[in-house]
Parts: C-alpha cells; sequence; structure tokens
C-alpha cells in the first residue's frame, strides 16, 4: 500500500491551481473536466513525480465546515516539509504569501505557516536533519 493521492480542499480550483503552481510551484499534472468541477491535481517537482495533490473543491457542505473550521481555529490543513525555511519563508513573502505564523523552532523542527489564499492555512516544516 503506498499514498499515490491526497487531496486539500480548496474555495475555487482555478485560484488554487493558479497559488499552488505559480507561488508555490508546484506543476501541474491533471486537469480534467467533471461535470461542474475538475479532477485537477499538482505535483512537486522536488519529490516523487507519482504523487499527486489533488485541489479537491468544497462543494461538500461537511467538507466546506471542516475547512472553515480549521482555518479559524488556526489550524493547518497540511503540511509541506522544506530544506530551508527561512529560504523558503523570504520568497513566499516576495511572491505576497501572508503569514499566520514565521518560521519558529517547535522542539526539533521550525515551522511556519500561511494562507494559501483559497481557505486553508498550510504549514511549512523544516526536519532537524535539514538543519
Amino acid at each position: 500500500m503506498k499514498i499515490k493521492l491526497t487531496s486539500i480542499i480548496v474555495d475555487n480550483q482555478d485560484k488554487a491551481l493558479k497559488f499552488y503552481t505559480e507561488v508555490l510551484g508546484f506543476v501541474k499534472s491533471k486537469d480534467i473536466p467533471v461535470g461542474e468541477f475538475k479532477w485537477l491535481t499538482v505535483v512537486s517537482p522536488e519529490g516523487h513525480p507519482d504523487v499527486e495533490l489533488s485541489l479537491e473543491p468544497n462543494a461538500n457542505p461537511a467538507a466546506k465546515t471542516f475547512q472553515e473550521a480549521l482555518f479559524r481555529q488556526g489550524i493547518p490543513l497540511t503540511a509541506f516539509e522544506v530544506t530551508d525555511i527561512q529560504k523558503e519563508f523570504q520568497r513566499l513573502k516576495v511572491h505576497g504569501v501572508v503569514f499566520s505564523k514565521e518560521p519558529a523552532k517547535t522542539g526539533p523542527i521550525t515551522v511556519a505557516i500561511f494562507s494559501d489564499t483559497c481557505g486553508n492555512l498550510i504549514q511549512i516544516y523544516q526536519p532537524p536533519s535539514a538543519e
């Protein structure tokens, strides 16, 4: 059993695709119309090319409620690993990314949290092996 696909709930697929590709640097993988929405995935150029992140519309009321509750509580919906969190923090700030938590040590890792402009807080983290 392997993880090949995971999803993130977004409030607008087109806006999410733009943010996740143009700002975060992911690459579009699938863009298949499925009725009102799309099967829309991105991959990391730094990761395994067969592991995809689905930009899932929050059309399901339960998903939307969950997404909004996490955001209000300041809880990230997902986390992405980086090798140099200070460099990534500065790069994202130049792109206008709004951070709710600047890079800080949390135990053995360093974390930062930002808004993806699509209804989510995202955590980036740098493990101790990368410091």
